[in-house]
């Protein structure tokens, strides 16, 4: 399982165009960018695609098999075009048939045709034929919409606003045909994404047609030169290829092994995510399974943690709050006995963990020696130290009495089976200017009832000690549960929405095992920014007695600069780093105002304030009951909020608390309006005298959610429900 596409383009058929600079010169020495992909090569890889050519032999099921997206661009008979000089411009019976395979079921298929096409001795209208596409022998004239005055180097129009053309506005045709689409191929969601302008000769033709076939998806283009070296930078052409070749890629299924993320039951307009997503191709993909997943040690661990696990359960029900046992203490220590003697015989499969896993063992004997008081596990938390163990796939049994945040609030004696993700890109990053020591991006392999709940954290703080570590060193985050239920919820808020998404977010929202990775990077630039910048309190002040809305703003603040580093870090050629924005975007705007209790609900705040920023700025609009977004834009603004975010705090350094507390609130009641009643509203004169009662003077819900997040909370309350206990 991979998360980003593997593109293979064709050099086997006599085309006109490579990804291979030095072929490139070889065929045409004076000017090789008339030859050249490369630099569209580039840009696909950057995007985190891999790309390869395929040089020699014909194109059949096995060559194709490993591929997400194929492209074929202008095959041409050697009488009119320089060429790759490799087979024959026409391909075979066979191969239409593989190809043709190759895209019902899944793969994506980009096709660049010419203008005059018949001339070229190519059979690309047999083949783009059978996905309902044809091509006309014809040279578009458009002198009124013309680059450079040249008549037949038109300036194509956007037939639709749609997610497909997210950052293109204008495109260049150099002599370009036109296509043609079948009843049969626009009834199946084929849609013409650029066409001629009415001045134009032919006028209102399709330049670029989009289709959906059987599990995949075919884009062709009636001019390949628009993607060559020497245009490519022209316009909007680099986002409309990387757009084009994002979307037609295949997105791989689950493994054989791993059963696919199971989607919530939804009714009225949520329902239709799944007719939204309903292509199997592009449908949910669960993590790459490791090695050890495979082999007996993981079926012996496995059975192992169910006994665990099961011992664990028995436990839990005889605890009271603070984790001790008042009742039932004979039962209760015959099984805190069986948990220390399954430890012992689970133990040689972690080795890197012998002595962690002994101190819990020594741990639950003193616990059942002090007749099953209020537990005391420092010894065995002093011993577990997974940050300095971070490596990709390594796992840990982690047994603790605890609580779990948004989850149980009793220190229950918990056992949880995780796995470290922690990828060589990564390492690297965090490495490299990202330091972040104490972050630890993990998996659920398997848990007790606590965190059958929304808990993602796995923290140190929540252990039942009898006094608190000198210092925590470490801090995990289930980055699975994280990513599985923001796709579980974004993809039904932006079905409800009717949102078109562009194709790297269709991408994310379609493939587990990247958003998982997306969020590992989005939580360890997050995590470490509590830590970072202009900073006139306890950026941790949640253990603090303050109004909720300073800790929403502070969230918001790391997000908003986690964004800010994403968009650096892509332009780095960090292909996560794309992703990240959506997801931040996504997951702030739809699902944090949405979950949870509205008792200082300090994300949901958060989210709302982005919203409302947006909105304000007329970056998202909510118009005949559909939301669209400026993608272009969305940077821009999310830049802006953070300026001003930031200048609070570097204002509020000098400033008082309760000054900064005001200030606080009033830019937040600038974009959404506080309670009607809030007493903080009317200013400092209304507050109580008292510290206290200034605080106890913030309503539970200061900040109400809008008309559009109540109508949104209601269609989706199921979904966001069902997000508890989520596992990919």
């Amino acid at each position: 399982m991979r998360s980003f596409p593997r593109v293979l383009f064709d050099e086997a058929h006599n085309e006109s165009w490579t990804v291979r600079r030095e072929v490139a010169e070889a065929i045409n020495p004076a000017h090789p960018d008339d030859n050249s992909y490369a630099r569209a090569a580039g840009l696909l890889r950057h995007l985190g695609h891999t790309v390869t050519a395929h040089t020699a032999g014909a194109l059949t099921a096995g060559a194709l098999a490993e591929q997400d997206v194929l492209v074929i661009a202008h095959p041409s008979g050697d009488r009119w075009e320089r060429t790759t000089g490799q087979g024959s411009p026409v391909f075979a019976a066979g191969e239409l048939d593989a190809i043709q395979d190759f895209v019902a079921g899944g793969g994506g298929l980009v096709v660049l045709a010419e203008e005059e096409q018949d001339k070229y001795g190519n059979n690309l209208a047999d083949l783009l034929g059978r996905f309902g596409v044809g091509v006309e022998h014809a040279t578009v004239r458009d002198p009124k919409h013309a680059h450079r005055g040249v008549a037949t180097w038109v300036l194509a129009r956007s037939e639709a606003a749609s997610g497909l053309l997210a950052g293109v506005r204008t495109a260049c045709f150099y002599r370009s045909g036109v296509l043609t689409l079948t009843p049969e191929a626009v009834a199946g969601e084929a849609s013409v994404l650029l066409a001629t302008s009415p001045d134009a000769d032919p006028a209102g033709a399709p330049l670029a047609v989009a289709v959906r076939y059987g599990r995949g998806r075919v884009v062709a283009f009636a001019d390949s030169d628009l993607f060559g070296d020497d245009s490519i930078d022209d316009y909007d052409h680099r986002a409309l290829w990387g757009n084009v070749v994002t979307w037609a890629a295949r997105i791989p299924g689950p493994a054989a092994s791993e059963p696919a993320m199971s989607e919530p039951a939804t009714s009225g307009p949520a329902a239709s995510e799944s007719a939204a997503h309903e292509s199997a191709a592009h449908e949910s993909a669960t993590h790459e399974p490791v090695s050890s997943r495979e082999s007996a040690s993981h079926t012996a661990k496995a059975e192992l943690f169910a006994r665990l696990k099961s011992a664990v359960e028995e436990i839990r029900p005889l605890q009271v709050k603070d984790g001790s046992v008042p009742e039932e203490k004979g039962r209760a220590k015959a099984l805190v006995g069986q948990v220390a003697a399954i430890l012992g015989e689970i133990s040689p499969y972690f080795a890197h963990d012998a002595s962690y896993l002994q101190a819990v063992q020594d741990d639950l004997a003193q616990w059942a020696g002090q007749d099953l008081g209020v537990p005391d596990f420092l010894d065995s938390l002093d011993r577990f130290h997974p940050d300095t163990q971070r490596e990709d796939g390594l796992e840990h049994v982690v047994v603790f009495p605890m609580y779990t945040q948004n989850g149980n609030p009793g220190r229950n004696l918990e056992a949880v089976w995780i796995r470290t993700i922690w990828p060589g890109w990564l390492a690297e990053l965090e490495a490299g200017g990202y330091d972040n020591p104490m972050f630890v991006p993990i998996a659920f392999e398997d848990f007790t009832s606590g965190y059958d709940t929304h808990s993602a954290v796995l923290f140190p703080e929540t252990v039942a000690v009898r006094r608190a570590p000198e210092r925590f060193t470490w801090g995990g985050i289930f980055a699975d549960r994280e990513a599985a239920r923001f796709r579980r919820v974004s993809r039904a808020a932006t079905a409800t929405l009717r949102l078109d998404l562009p194709p790297e977010a269709e991408r994310l929202l379609a493939s587990q095992r990247l958003a998982e990775e997306t969020f590992v990077l989005w939580d360890l630039v997050h995590d470490r920014t509590h830590s970072h910048g202009d900073l006139p309190f306890d950026p941790f002040m949640i253990k603090q007695r303050m109004p909720y809305w300073l800790y929403s703003l502070e969230e918001l603040r790391c997000d908003l600069t986690a964004f800010g580093e994403a968009v650096k870090l892509a332009g780095q050629g960090v292909p996560h780093a794309r992703y990240v924005q959506t997801a931040i975007l996504f997951d702030r705007l739809f699902r944090f105002p949405i979950t949870g209790e509205r008792v200082r609900n300090y994300d949901g705040l958060g989210g709302q304030l982005l919203f409302a920023y947006l909105h304000r700025n007329d970056i998202v609009r909510w118009t005949d009951n559909r939301l669209t977004i400026d993608w272009e834009r969305v940077a821009d603004g999310v830049a802006d909020l953070r300026g001003e975010v930031e200048k609070l705090y570097r204002d509020s350094i000098d400033r008082s608390k309760l000054a900064h507390w005001l200030a606080a609130h009033e830019l937040v009641s600038a974009y959404v309006p506080a309670h009607p009643a809030s007493t903080w509203a009317k200013g400092a004169q209304a507050l109580p005298e008292e510290q206290k009662a200034k605080v106890d003077a913030v309503l539970a819900d200061e900040f109400p959610l809008s008309m559009f997040y109540e109508a949104l909370r209601r269609k989706l309350t199921d979904v966001v429900e069902s997000t508890k206990g989520l596992r990919a």
